[in-house]
């Protein structure tokens, strides 16, 4: 692998850098106040849509998007990893910077699975609206009735009844639905019970304002509602219908269709993840600097040296790592690069969330209020840890994974494509 970053990635990132800096950050105050002076509502607030305008205006759109495809020059035309250093420099101000180039979660991944798997005809109701950032989405497949964990026991039925399905069930932190924009759920449930446990599952395209469906409540993560992003919804579909043209893929293919959804989104959300490591360095360096205990500045304690020491040393590790894995998705494909991902899926926000609870204990008690973005940063991190599956479920799979290895190290072929993209 060439560490240094192409030509395209230097200069889209110091395009997105230098508007996170002059715009993004100026922002995040203004941001506060609006969301303080309209309690309750849930759309984007209009410093959401300057800088979402703004970044139009200079050609920082739908980066996550990768060349090619369905959505053709509409796209940022950046592979996974041209992608990662520009994900990483969002997580700096998380709550403004990835809506604002719309490259923000649960759309991201929503508009992949358009991309990959709808027809024309949903592509143009659906995901043209999306990669315009006039409607948002929301993708329902958790559930709080059973164990989520094992995407397999998800309880919604979606029953064919003619030219229609019917949709019944309850799914939860549906983020984005809160949002008045959010127009489409994607809805993940069972269409055959007696089909292989894999091939039981499918995914439908709901309008919001469908008849039977009911947004419950927003939910909290760690009294944090997420407001500015449009929230976690708890959702309730009592025998809803659509048409049976609304059908994502083919019946059966939801398990499949999870599954590929999530690959690109992981080295997003880890990326991101860094960038707000990095945000709560540059905090703890001048908090440490500025605040004097025992006579001396925080700095000089031999603790804090460390804390500062070791942090740098996982995220410096921890990004080589999502480089990797974004390379590995470029050139052999998610399938074969699913160890990696399963790995900084694992690793990143454990990572993260201890490199943020220093950070917290170097604030001390001003670090958990919410005078400072720390207490709500490790809040999202530690999400982390669940969506897309827990920690456990990946490191049971990776564990299965490492026990098929049969042949020893030394007579492995190397673990990485040849220069002509090809496994060696």
């Amino acid at each position: 692998m060439d560490f240094a970053p192409d030509a395209t990635t230097r200069e889209i990132t110091r395009r997105v850098r230098d508007f996170v800096a002059d715009e993004v950050l100026p922002a995040e105050p203004v941001l506060a106040g609006q969301l303080a002076a309209t309690p309750g509502d849930w759309s984007f607030r209009p410093v959401v849509r300057h800088l979402q305008a703004t970044a139009r205006e200079r050609g920082l759109w739908n980066l996550f998007l990768p060349p090619g495809g369905p959505v053709g020059a509409r796209g940022g035309g950046l592979t996974n990893l041209q992608y990662a250093p520009v994900a990483e420099l969002t997580g700096y101000s998380p709550k403004l910077a990835p809506v604002a180039l719309n490259c923000a979660a649960p759309d991201t991944g929503n508009m992949e699975l358009l991309a990959h798997f709808a027809t024309p005809e949903q592509r143009e109701r659906w995901l043209d609206p999306l990669l315009d950032g006039t409607q948002r989405s929301a993708f329902c497949m958790t559930e709080p009735a059973v164990a989520s964990s094992d995407a397999t026991n998800i309880a919604t039925s979606i029953v064919r009844d003619g030219d229609e399905y019917v949709i019944t069930g309850r799914k939860w932190f549906a983020t984005g639905a809160m949002n008045p924009d959010c127009g489409l759920l994607i809805v993940m449930g069972k269409t055959d019970l007696d089909a292989p446990r894999h091939r039981q599952q499918s995914m439908v395209l709901v309008p919001r304002d469908t008849p039977g469906v009911t947004v419950v409540r927003g939910l909290t993560v760690l009294g944090y509602d997420d407001r500015d992003h449009g929230g976690h919804a708890e959702i309730v579909f009592d025998e809803v219908r659509v048409p049976a043209t609304n059908l994502l893929g083919g019946e059966g293919e939801g398990f499949a269709m999870a599954q590929a959804r999530l690959g690109p989104g992981r080295i997003h959300h880890c990326m991101r993840a860094l960038g707000i490591a990095e945000r709560a360095l540059d905090l703890v360096r001048e908090r440490a600097t500025g605040r004097v205990a025992f006579g001396a500045p925080l700095a000089d304690q031999g603790v804090v040296r460390e804390w500062l020491a070791l942090s740098r040393i996982e995220i410096e590790s921890l990004r080589l790592l999502v480089l990797k894995t974004a390379w590995l998705m470029d050139t052999v494909g998610n399938k074969a690069a699913m160890t990696e991902i399963q790995a900084i899926k694992i690793a990143v926000p454990r990572a993260v969330g201890q490199i943020l609870d220093r950070a917290v204990q170097v604030f001390g008690a001003a670090g958990v209020s919410g005078d400072h973005p720390l207490a709500e940063l490790f809040a999202g991190v530690r999400t982390l840890r669940l969506a897309d599956g827990p920690d456990e479920v990946h490191l049971a799979s990776l564990g299965r994974a490492e026990l098929r290895r049969r042949a020893p190290f030394l007579t492995q072929p190397a673990p990485h494509p040849s220069p002509e993209g090809d496994p060696t």
